[in-house]
């Protein structure tokens, strides 16, 4: 059984003890329990908890820090709403005037759909000698439930594959067991849509879709053939044939295998054709489509988006725009700069958060991108080796945080809990490093080992009981039978062929 994660999402099976008790550290706790109030995991935030009402010293280190809580409290009691604001945080005037200093509601917005991105690597089946490997470990009516989030207002609607053909080894799973849920195919994410309690504290009726990245190897960036190509070769419909994306990238994004019942669709067709059935059925409502990814997730992301404008499937049939976000963690170049006009001309808005230490972002394209000289980067526009980074850049730092270890692991600096962790802390360039949403600072040491030491936190301390074995009648250990794993739905060529893009029969 998969371990909750609820609230301060403890480090330990359901018949363990957490790790940070006010019984064991009273020091830790000056604060009575009955007057903290931590979010819960997932938990939509429409009036954000100033830094100065978690006087817990593992948080609030100092009297510098109280004091600079006690500023920020006076600053925040005036917040609007998220319902009324929901569009500059979807990013409506390009986040100008809310990223330094940080926005509380942009903040918890970006933390909340980044906790979108992660359930897709606390839901994965990672482990080789599972015969679901590379599957979701639960079903998508239970998916928010099962990860501790069911306060989330979140239902998701469809999953997402990927066929595992493509020459990406280290990103793709496979089980070493010889009858397998699939051969050739990966899970990669998911489709959902706000509940109607959510949608009204929101403003609007969300369209959220997550990609699965990876967690915790990076050979990946290895694998990338670092060579662009049109993206119109692979019948996304763009006018210029100078608009390239990486090679590995459009192929994960476009390709199928009709063999395969999760990949007969590729994921490109999966997603358009369950966002263009979300937009009819809540066609007389505000909608917005929302993205998410990390790591190659990323990249998928800013894919993803880029074909929906594209393609013009958020223009609904009286001619409102729906607007279309990507909320990017960790994520490397996509395409070349004629991708990044062609993008912003569109109107797509992209965010992408970065950690300066982690090297994925800097790649492909280490040597010509968006930082080198004009007059260069104008001679190498035409080359195959050229990207460009689209969007707005949120630079964060994990050496400005006091619970972050000194490290050279590339492993840490590139995890996604530790971006969220960051978020957590950024008040703007230059201030002062405090946790302002009361986010559980032992999540960092998930899936790494990059809280310093003395916080006693076990590093990749998440895992199932007994990695999943479980006991038959007979009393021998075995690996449990999943209920049966979802594939696609039987309208997917009906909303394929309303876009003009169902395959030939």
């Amino acid at each position: 059984m998969a371990t909750s994660l609820c609230k301060s999402s403890t480090p330990f099976t359901s018949n363990r003890q957490p790790v940070l008790r006010s019984e064991k550290f009273p020091a830790l706790f000056a604060t009575p329990k009955s007057q903290l109030r931590y979010p819960k995991r997932g938990e939509l935030v429409t009036r954000i908890p100033t830094v100065g009402e978690f006087s817990s010293p593992i948080i609030n280190g100092d009297k510098k820090v109280r004091e600079a809580a006690a500023e920020e409290k006076e600053e925040e009691e005036g917040q609007r709403k998220l319902a009324d604001s929901w569009r500059e945080i979807h990013g409506l005037n390009d986040w100008v005037g809310l990223l330094d200093p940080m926005d509380p509601l942009l903040r918890s917005e970006l933390i909340r759909y980044g906790e979108m991105a992660q359930a897709c690597y606390d839901a994965f089946d990672f482990d080789p000698f599972s015969k679901y490997c590379g599957s979701c470990r639960f079903t998508r009516r239970e998916f928010f439930e099962r990860l501790g989030m069911k306060n989330h207002g979140y239902e998701v609607t469809r999953y997402l594959y990927a066929t595992s053909n493509i020459d990406l080894p280290n990103f793709f799973r496979k089980s070493r067991w010889p009858k397998v849920w699939s051969q050739n195919a990966n899970w990669m994410g998911y489709v959902s849509v706000s509940d109607d309690e959510t949608s009204k504290v929101l403003g609007r009726r969300d369209i959220a879709i997550a990609w699965r990245g990876t967690v915790t190897r990076l050979e990946w960036i290895a694998d990338l053939m670092d060579f662009l190509r049109p993206i119109s070769s692979e019948k996304i419909p763009c006018p210029d044939p100078t608009v390239k994306v990486e090679s590995g990238f459009l192929d994960l994004y476009t390709d199928k295998d009709d063999n395969c019942r999760f990949c007969k669709d590729s994921a490109r067709e999966q997603i358009l054709s369950e966002v263009k059935r979300l937009m009819e059925l809540y066609q007389d409502e505000e909608l917005s489509i929302t993205v998410t990814g990390h790591s190659l997730g990323s990249a998928l992301a800013i894919l993803n988006v880029y074909d929906i404008v594209e393609t013009g499937i958020n223009i609904m049939g009286d001619g409102r725009v729906i607007p279309v976000c990507v909320f990017s963690f960790s994520g490397p170049r996509v395409g070349n700069v004629r991708f990044k006009d062609r993008l912003e001309w569109l109107g797509a808005k992209v965010l992408r958060v970065v950690n300066v230490r982690d090297v994925v972002p800097k790649a492909p394209g280490f040597f010509l991108n968006e930082r080198g000289p004009p007059g260069l980067m104008k001679l190498a526009e035409g080359l195959p080796w050229s990207y460009s980074h689209v969007g707005v850049e949120l630079e964060l730092d994990q050496n400005n945080s006091p619970f972050l270890k000194q490290t050279s692991d590339l492993v840490c600096a590139h995890n996604l809990e530790a971006h969220l962790h960051l978020l957590d802390g950024y008040h703007g360039r230059g201030r002062r490093f405090v946790l302002a949403c009361g986010r559980d600072p032992a999540l960092v040491n998930k899936a790494c080992d990059f809280l310093k030491d003395h916080y006693l936190v076990p590093p990749n301390w998440r895992q199932d009981e007994n990695k999943g074995m479980v006991r038959n009648t007979e009393g021998r250990w075995m690996q449990p039978e999943r209920p049966i794993i979802d594939d696609h739905s039987t309208d997917v060529h009906h909303h394929l062929r309303k876009l003009g893009l169902a395959s030939e029969q």
